[in-house]
């Protein structure tokens, strides 16, 4: 069996979703999964966590230069966390056969402190199943690294038996230091995890990684499988990721992770915020929502508590579309990277309400002018109206059975900032 056809029968027997922005090396897993083809790469990942957070598994299939665009998401899913497993299944073209360079994905791990897998021959099948599981173990995404000679080359599938396990988000109480403090607590049981795990093969020699044939295999290339000695000479397809971090250690983890009752306080929205109303019917009517990075992650904290996540800037709508069907996002996020996956949603009809606040600013970064979002938005017909206007805004906050978009206007208080709440 071809390295293509045994990724796509693991990842069959592995997920429940799949997504997909077709190019070289791995178009042909993507159709052999029947993966659904989305806007870009980040609206795709953005699917994939929503479906997360439903308990769905969910695999996004893309080349190289496309993990750029999941940059924002993958980087803010580790301290954010997910339920079910997320993998981003990365094809490689390390000869540039169709692509205009010849990036490396695996550098991506370190950047985002997620686990790197790249299988081998003899490790194809098992490798997708052990990308999932340690998903769900340290509840980030997992990237699984494919280059041509694997994809091309015959390997050795194995039977898979699916083995699902819960990861969790980050508790609500967690700071936004504190998430972080605790991504850094998994991370460390992450570098055990690599240099533990049965996928690597050690015979002595030179250490050979991905389709490189040798005695010894490295598949867990991140974090670092073995102590340097051993992978001073590795042999890789592409740029000399293991050899240049074999020193790398655990991350330092200095006390535990900051709350918000030991920092003393949480921040909500600015006294006078015409936005309170929305936030009160919301809860009123018992909607959770997924936020917005900006004014619309208040949502998530005192009094209200009714965010359920929040990934990356302008990622509050395809996550929703996924899992809540109500997005809480800003007119500046919206407008930032937020606007593609509103295009996906109404393309395909998903049911999703798109909540807008609309206060020509950008909020949490010191006032600055946005673009009048109503010149943008005339395609999805939204409904436009005051953040004062309660009954209107009461009639139109439900969950629609197709895509609806909510647009509400308010000017924020002049010279205010956000409040603390004591906790």
């Amino acid at each position: 069996m071809k390295g293509t056809d045994a990724i796509a029968e693991s990842l069959r027997s592995s997920a429940d979703r799949f997504y997909t922005v077709p190019g070289y090396p791995v178009t042909d897993i993507a159709a052999a999964v029947n993966a659904e083809i989305v806007i870009n790469e980040k609206v795709a990942l953005e699917y994939a966590l929503g479906d997360s957070l439903d308990g769905r598994r969910a695999a996004v299939i893309i080349k190289n230069v496309g993990l750029n665009v999941c940059a924002d998401p993958l980087v803010n899913a580790t301290t954010q966390g997910l339920r079910a497993g997320v993998i981003i299944v990365a094809g490689d073209d390390v000869l540039a056969r169709g692509s205009q360079n010849t990036e490396d994905s695996r550098y991506f791990g370190e950047l985002a402190q997620v686990p790197v897998i790249e299988p081998d021959d003899r490790t194809c099948s098992a490798a997708v199943a052990a990308a999932f599981e340690a998903s769900e173990r340290f509840s980030r995404i997992t990237i699984v690294r494919v280059t041509p000679p694997l994809l091309e080359g015959d390997v050795n599938p194995e039977t898979l038996v699916r083995k699902n396990q819960k990861g969790h988000l980050a508790s609500p109480d967690l700071t936004m230091r504190g998430r972080a403090q605790a991504a850094d607590v998994a991370a460390v049981e992450m570098f055990l995890w690599s240099r533990t795990s049965p996928l690597n093969l050690w015979k002595g020699g030179i250490v050979g990684v991905g389709a490189v044939k040798g005695d010894s295999h490295a598949v867990t290339v991140y974090p670092p499988p073995h102590d340097a000695g051993t992978l001073v000479q590795t042999k890789e397809l592409g740029r000399p990721f293991v050899h240049d971090h074999r020193w790398l250690q655990p991350p330092e983890v200095l006390g535990p992770p900051e709350t918000f009752s030991t920092r003393g306080f949480c921040r909500t929205f600015c006294k006078g915020c015409p936005f309170k109303t929305v936030m009160e019917l919301l809860k009123e009517k018992g909607i959770h929502v997924i936020c917005d990075m900006g004014c619309a992650v208040l949502a998530g904290n005192p009094p209200y508590r009714i965010g359920r996540a929040c990934y990356a800037l302008g990622s509050s709508i395809a996550v929703a579309a996924r899992s809540t069907k109500v997005a809480l996002t800003g007119d500046f996020a919206l407008l930032h990277s937020g606007i593609n996956a509103l295009i996906d949603v109404y393309e395909k009809r998903l049911p999703l309400l798109c909540i807008v606040l609309k206060n020509d600013r950008m909020g949490m970064t010191g006032g600055q002018p946005v673009y009048d979002l109503n010149r943008y938005l005339a395609w999805a017909d939204p409904f436009v109206c005051r953040a004062d206007e309660t009954s209107r805004l009461r009639e139109r906050i439900v969950i629609p059975g197709r895509p609806r978009t909510l647009i509400i206007e308010g000017n924020c208080p002049e010279g205010c900032t956000h409040e603390t709440v004591e906790c």
